[in-house]
Order: C-alpha cells, then sequence, then structure tokens
C-alpha cells in the first residue's frame, strides 16, 4: 500500500476544530499522548479537518492514516509476542536488541511508564513515529467514519468505493479496541467522536465489561465485513488492505479470545469493577461462547477457501529436490513467500528484512556479524515443544528416550538432509517432525536454502564457542544455542566475500492454518473431539508431513486414546498451536487467554552452554534467567499512573 504514513507539523491547534476538540478530549482524559508533537493528520497543507473530505484524493491519505496505526509485527522490536513470554531470549545486557517487550519477560513491568503501552503510545520503541497509541488510531477512525457517513463530503468518489472505504475504516476501529483488550482486558470503547462541549460524563470515559465491549466490536466486524471486497484486484496499489475474509477471521479470532478460561469465567477477576461498582468481568463460565466463536470461525474458513485461499505447499523448485527438504522450505515459506495464498492478512506496513537478518546465522567464517547476527534465540523448553518424527510430544513416544538431553549422538546416512553426516549432537535433535528442522537451527543443523542448489547439504551451522556460527562477538551473539530458520526466507544468499541478501516479505498477521486450528479448538470445547475437529488438526499436520493424530497416538503415545476425550483433545491442538505458530508472536498471547502462564512463566529459561568450545562444555543445560509471573497481576498490562489522574474513571487492572 502506497503512502500509508504521512504527518504534519501542527503550528495552530485551533485550525483542526473537529480533530483538535477529539485530540484534547484524548489527551484531557488519559486515551492518548499529550506529548507528541505531530499529529498523524493527512493530506499535507490541509488546515481544516473539513478540507481532508473535500476530494477523493485527500480522503484516501486520511484512510491511510487509519491504516498507519497497524503494529509492525514483523519487527522484533514492536511485536509483544516476540520477546514478552519463554519462546525466544536473547542477551541480558541488551547491546543487541533494546527490547520493551524482552523487560516484560524478565519481570519488570510496571506502572509509571509501563513497558509496550499500547494505550498511550510509550515505551515501545525508538522513534517518535514508530509508536502505537492504539486510541490516537481509533480516533482517526472516528473522524474518517463520520466524514465519509456525510454524503455531502467528498463528492467525487463512487457510492460503492465510500461503502468500502467506511468498512476499512470501521474493521480497523474494531481490530485497534480488540488489539487493546487482548492486552488489558476491559477497556472504554469509543463508538463516536465526542464534541468537546460534551458533558463531563462523556468525556470521562471508563472501562466497559467485557461481555457488552465483544459484542459491539463483533457488531463492527459484521458491518466491516459486508463493506470489504472479497479479493484484493489492483494488486499493484492495494496490497495490505483489508478484505472480507480478514474482517470474518479477526471477528473468530475476538470470539476464540471472549471464550477463553481468562475472558470466560474467571473466578480470579470476581472483584474487578468500575467505581460505579459495574462489574467487568461475568465470572460465571458460559460454553456456548465456543459454539458462537466456532461458528464465526469455520465461516471465515468458508469465505477464505472460496476466495482462493489454502493451505501452501511450495511445488515450484528449480532442481529435483527430496520430499524431506520440499517439506521443509514450504513449512517456512508458508511465511515468507510474500502473499503466498495461505496468508490471508499481510502487514504492508511491517516488512522483515531486519528481522530475517537478526535471527539468521553465519553459515562460513567469512559471513561476519553484522550481516547474520542470530540473536533470537529459541529457549531449550521451546525446542522440546516440537513433536518427535512420529508425531507425538517427546515424553509420550513410546519407541523413543529423550530423558537425558545431554547424550550426544552422530549423524548417521538416514539423517544427513537435518544433521551434517558424521556429526555429533544432542539426542534432542535427533528423530524429530520436520517443523522442528524446518524452524529451528542448531550445531549441526543442515540449512537448505535456494543458493544450495542440487546440494541439499551444502550449507550446515557449527556453534560452539569458536565457530564461524559461535557466540564470540561482543554485542550479536545467540544466547541459547537454537536459531530461528523459520522466519528467513529461502532466498536468502551470503555472496563470497561475506555479504548478505534478504528478501523482504510483509508480515502475515493471519494466516488459514491459524484459522483452521482456532476452529479446531472452539469445536472441541463446544462439542467435543468430533471427526471434524480431527480433519482440520490433520490438514495443518500433513503439510508438516505428519499422519493424523488418531493414527499418531494410536501407534506411538503411551497415552493412545488421548484424543478420544475433550481434555485430551484440548492438549493436543494447544500443543499443535504451540508448534504451528511458534516465533510467529501467537504464543504468548495464547499462553494467556488459556491462563497457563503462571505454570509457563515460573520456570527457569535454559539454553545449551554458547560459550562452551568443546562437545563436553557446550552440551550442558544452563539456567539462562529464572522468570517470575505473577497471577491475576500480569495476565494484563497496567494502566499509566498519569492517565488515571487524568481520567478518574478509569480503574487500575488488577494486582497493580
Amino acid at each position: 500500500m502506497k503512502n500509508i504514513k504521512k504527518r504534519i507539523k501542527i503550528e495552530t491547534l485551533k485550525q483542526y476544530k473537529l480533530l483538535y476538540g477529539s485530540f484534547m478530549i484524548f489527551c484531557a482524559f488519559g486515551l492518548g499522548s499529550c506529548e507528541n508533537d505531530f499529529l498523524d493528520v493527512v493530506p499535507d497543507n490541509v488546515v481544516t479537518i473539513d478540507q481532508a473530505f473535500n476530494l477523493r484524493n485527500e480522503a484516501e491519505k486520511y484512510l491511510f492514516t487509519c491504516y498507519a496505526y497497524l503494529p509492525k509485527n514483523g519487527d522484533a522490536i514492536y511485536n509483544i509476542g516476540f520477546l514478552s513470554g519463554n519462546e525466544t531470549w536473547i542477551a541480558p545486557n541488551d547491546a543487541a536488541l533494546n527490547s520493551y517487550a524482552f523487560d516484560i519477560a524478565r519481570g519488570l513491568q510496571r506502572t509509571s511508564n509501563p513497558y509496550m503501552d499500547a494505550w498511550e503510545g510509550r515505551y515501545q520503541g525508538a522513534g517518535p513515529y514508530d509508536r502505537y497509541p492504539m486510541y490516537d488510531g481509533i480516533r482517526h477512525c472516528n473522524i474518517f467514519i463520520t466524514n465519509m457517513e456525510d454524503r455531502n463530503n467528498v463528492p467525487d468518489i463512487s457510492e460503492a468505493e465510500r461503502l468500502r472505504w467506511i468498512a476499512e475504516a470501521k474493521f480497523l476501529k474494531a481490530y485497534y479496541h480488540y488489539y487493546l483488550m487482548r492486552m488489558y482486558g476491559p477497556i472504554p470503547i469509543i463508538r463516536e467522536v465526542i464534541p468537546v462541549d460534551a458533558p463531563e460524563s462523556e468525556l470521562q470515559v471508563a472501562r466497559e465489561p467485557i461481555d457488552e465491549s465483544v459484542n459491539y466490536l463483533v457488531a463492527l466486524l459484521d458491518e466491516a465485513a459486508v463493506g470489504l471486497p472479497p479479493q484484493i484486484v489492483d494488486t499493484q496499489n492495494e496490497l495490505g488492505r483489508v478484505t472480507r475474509q480478514v474482517a470474518l477471521g479477526i471477528k473468530g479470532e475476538l470470539l476464540l479470545m471472549a471464550a477463553s478460561p481468562l475472558f470466560n469465567g474467571n473466578a480470579d477477576m470476581s472483584g474487578y469493577k468500575n467505581k460505579d461498582g459495574m462489574p467487568l468481568f461475568n465470572t460465571t463460565y458460559d460454553e456456548t461462547k465456543w459454539q458462537r466463536a466456532a461458528n464465526a470461525l469455520k465461516t471465515a474458513i468458508e469465505v477464505a477457501e472460496a476466495n482462493g485461499h489454502r493451505i501452501y505447499y511450495k511445488n515450484d523448485f528449480t532442481y529435483d529436490v527430496s520430499e524431506t527438504s520440499k517439506t521443509k522450505v514450504t513449512i517456512r515459506q508458508a511465511i515468507c513467500e510474500p502473499f503466498n495464498e495461505e496468508v490471508i492478512w499481510s502487514n504492508t506496513n511491517s516488512l522483515t528484512w531486519e528481522l530475517q537478518r537478526i535471527c539468521m546465522m553465519p553459515l562460513s567464517n567469512v559471513v561476519p556479524a553484522r550481516n547474520a547476527r542470530m540473536i533470537f534465540s529459541p529457549t531449550i523448553a521451546s525446542a522440546s515443544k516440537f513433536y518427535t518424527k512420529n508425531g507425538v510430544p517427546i515424553d509420550e513416544d513410546r519407541t523413543l528416550d529423550f530423558s537425558d538431553i545431554t547424550k550426544i549422538r552422530e549423524a548417521g546416512p538416514e539423517d544427513a538432509l537435518n544433521i551434517f553426516e558424521g556429526y555429533r549432537t544432542s539426542i534432542l535433535n535427533f528423530d524429530r517432525e520436520p517443523r522442528f528442522y524446518a524452524d529451528l537451527g542448531f550445531d549441526g543443523a543442515i540449512f537448505y536454502k535456494q543458493d544450495s542448489n542440487a546440494d541439499e547439504t551444502a550449507f550446515h551451522i557449527e556453534s560452539k564457542f569458536q565457530d564461524y556460527a559461535g557466540s564470540f562477538d561482543a554485542f550479536d551473539f545467540n544466547i541459547s544455542g537454537y536459531f530461528i530458520k523459520k522466519l528467513v526466507n529461502w532466498e536468502q544468499t551470503f555472496t563470497s566475500d561475506g555479504g548478505s541478501s534478504y528478501k523482504d516479505y510483509a508480515w502475515p498477521e493471519l494466516r488459514l492454518a491459524d484459522l483452521y486450528l482456532m476452529y479446531a479448538e472452539a469445536l472441541n470445547e463446544a462439542q467435543g473431539p468430533t471427526t471434524e475437529v480431527l480433519q482440520y488438526i490433520d490438514a495443518v499436520r500433513a503439510r508438516a508431513g505428519l499422519e493424523g493424530v488418531a493414527t499418531s497416538w494410536q501407534n506411538y503415545s503411551v497415552n493412545p486414546s488421548k484424543y478420544t476425550d475433550k481434555n485430551g483433545m484440548r492438549e493436543i491442538i494447544h500443543r499443535e498451536r504451540t508448534i504451528e505458530l511458534a516465533y510467529e508472536g501467537k504464543n504468548f498471547w495464547d499462553i494467556r487467554r488459556w491462563k497457563k502462564a503462571t505454570e509457563e512463566y515460573n520456570q527457569p529459561i535454559e539454553g545449551w552452554n554458547v560459550f562452551g568450545v568443546s562437545e563436553a562444555s557446550y552440551y550442558q543445560v544452563l539456567a539462562l534467567y529464572q522468570q517470575r509471573f505473577v497471577t491475576p497481576r500480569d495476565y494484563f498490562w497496567p494502566i499509566y499512573d498519569l492517565t488515571l489522574i487524568q481520567n478518574p474513571n478509569l480503574v487500575q487492572s488488577p494486582g497493580w
């Protein structure tokens, strides 16, 4: 999408009529930052908000301002889920990447200037234009909707296009509210632009009960879906703009969140009330919420599939490639292939060149750390989540023993496409499923890329301290001994002198495999492990080169009937999501909505001894950090102290 973000300096606020009134309300009552010198107002050289809606061209630029608040989830700093949990770790000195999300993972969140504060847009990243105050985005959406619904404005636009643009703004408005709700729980819902002379009762906006908020946002997403196109026709100029299936998919995701234990019957929130005594959570569990989510997700899937979306398989290999390598590349390219048929929503406001460089590791002695920074480090716990080659968890496989991962094994010919033949590495790295080898690098791992050409074993990783992928650089180094291959486009190349090239792609916010697993989860909770539940899980497993759930558990699990009851299937689905969506920033939010953070985030973060030179010293498990998660406090973000002073009707999140 072109010209998605433009700004002008505010010289005389009085010139800005409606916008000024809205801005001052949000500043005064804690729904936006007062410290910005710039507001996201377009088009350039327009002195009143009325002029922004005189002509189609100027109104379109204002629409792009509404899009500009989409968080850069393809950025290592701005995607909250990358580093706020326990899936990925980085060096604690903050020298390579100063991530405020990583401060959350280390238990350093606070009420004074909270980290990753999407409410106010504070402490998110480096630059003033790369922060995301969601209520500012909501304000712009409301201004846009109000003005575009007035048919006296923008006379040179067709009615069909007007309705589409209004639908886009309604989607963005709903999405920004949902984004905040996922972080803060109950939030103020800003339904329309509030006049500057409105009474105090309208200005000092309180949080709203979860169920009421969800119903409002669902209705807004339904309205948006009606006006959105099912496909992007003008792919030269409109890629990244939302479609009908995006709105329906986010609706399903919202309802799944609302049905999940954190939001549905959460007794920990029984005392969570507004200052007038209004309860913000319904603490009575409602099973029908799962069916509502399942219905919405099934509709999203059907619309997506009707418009050409399908599980991605890469079939255009130039060389004769083994099925093993095809599967691994397919798994990676489901993320990295730009605008492939599986991706339902690509965020063109967030490209991934730097993210790939942060994940990539050197594959020879001539590659300097600055070209392959390798600082994103999956933990041993994360690596252990992947299945065995038999498609079941490592602690359930009755044919394999992973009880002592410090044991070393030498790779033989049968391992050669995944581990360099003759190389010795931990038994944790043997006999694992294709997603393990596609997503993760490790000491001895094969890395098949396009520039490997016909030689599928041309590149492998050596990562003991003195090796070319070792952690010897003062700033850019891996801390756990595992690397992320999944987010690196297979067209990445190194030159003979150590230079690097990365093929950019827009961050995939939503893909079909995610919808399949969300639907399976909701349907299992509503109806139990039906044939349809298995069908959608197995479709994701098939792309990963695995047999179906029933076959795998019957033949290899110590608990062969696990999948036949709701509780067992729930555990399988949770594990499947954790694996399929690993390192995409999704796991962090899943752990929270499942209300599993207390058990997940009170464990030591572990990695290999990356400073070991020898095999014996390297393959020792080290505790990198002891996480601490306080329940219920840490489930929801705190509101900034000053925001509570500005708006006395707001209550602080529980425990803060």
